[in-house]
């Protein structure tokens, strides 16, 4: 354990002394000057996280306008309609940025066995979630950086919510010919989807990206959920385009495509900007 730490603490020096000399005295009071910001980059619209944190003092926002999702099991199916799902992000410093996400309006429809019918609907839940950059926020080829979030349960869809938490390690690495290659770990501590009881969950994505024409990304994505305790599996294929209608606002849409007979089925589009 104690590698881990001294590992940790010499990847985020690291980090610092990459990211540049002349921006280490910014802050989310002295905000890095407009025409010295980085390219944007964004945690959507693929499940793969950014392991880059937005810029010292600047704000930004990241948003499903519209999420269509389905569940299913042996006796029921649950679909659920998100609005403005929001993810608001500021930054801090060179290398940490806070996020907010809030689910502004879900709908659910819950069809039962037998034919019956629960609907509900309201505002979501609010997640707090920190972004720690540890390496290649501004330089080099590889990125890594640490996202602890914690969900409260505020929903007014789903008045049986709990809290829950857990632990993001996303990672980047950027090949020749603008290829780039999304790595994550994750740890999550979820509610039982029956029952007020929790259990532990991982989640391991791959996602490869690429400029299909000017200013438009495609993204392909595979990932995985591993239940520990219940020893299950689901698999996801997904796919995303991220269109650049200016430096400083993008719009995207995809799906997340569940393999296996219980898994979620989404489909989405969504926006970002900056300021």
């Amino acid at each position: 354990m104690k590698n881990i730490v001294v590992i940790l603490i010499l990847m985020n020096a690291i980090g610092l002394n990459a990211y540049g000399q002349q921006n280490r005295h910014y802050s989310v009071f002295k905000p890095i000057p407009a025409d010295s910001l980085r390219e944007m980059e964004t945690d959507r619209p693929d499940v793969t996280e950014s392991p880059q944190t937005v810029d010292a003092g600047h704000f930004q926002v990241e948003t499903d306008l519209t999420r269509f999702q389905r569940e299913r099991n042996s006796e029921a199916r649950m679909d659920e309609y998100l609005f403005n799902q929001v993810n608001l992000k500021l930054g801090l410093t060179n290398t940490t940025a806070i996020q907010l996400s809030l689910e502004s309006y879900v709908v659910k429809k819950d069809f039962k066995a037998l034919g019956n019918l629960e609907r509900t609907s309201g505002i979501g839940d609010l997640t707090f979630r920190l972004k720690q950059n540890l390496l290649g926020n501004d330089k080099g080829r590889f990125a890594i950086a640490l996202l602890p979030y914690l969900k409260f349960p505020t929903s007014h869809a789903d008045p049986e919510i709990q809290y829950e938490g857990g632990i993001i390690i996303p990672m980047r690495i950027k090949f020749a010919n603008d290829w780039k290659m999304g790595l994550q770990l994750e740890a999550d501590r979820l509610q039982d989807d029956e029952g007020m009881g929790h259990h532990n969950e991982i989640l391991q994505t791959i996602s490869i990206s690429h400029p299909v024409i000017k200013k438009l990304d495609g993204t392909i994505e595979t990932y995985y959920t591993y239940e520990i305790h219940e020893a299950h599996f689901k698999n996801y294929l997904n796919a995303a385009l991220q269109y650049e209608l200016s430096k400083d606002f993008l719009i995207d849409g995809g799906l997340n495509y569940g393999i296996q007979h219980d898994a979620r089925k989404s489909y989405f589009v969504g926006l970002s900007f900056r300021l």
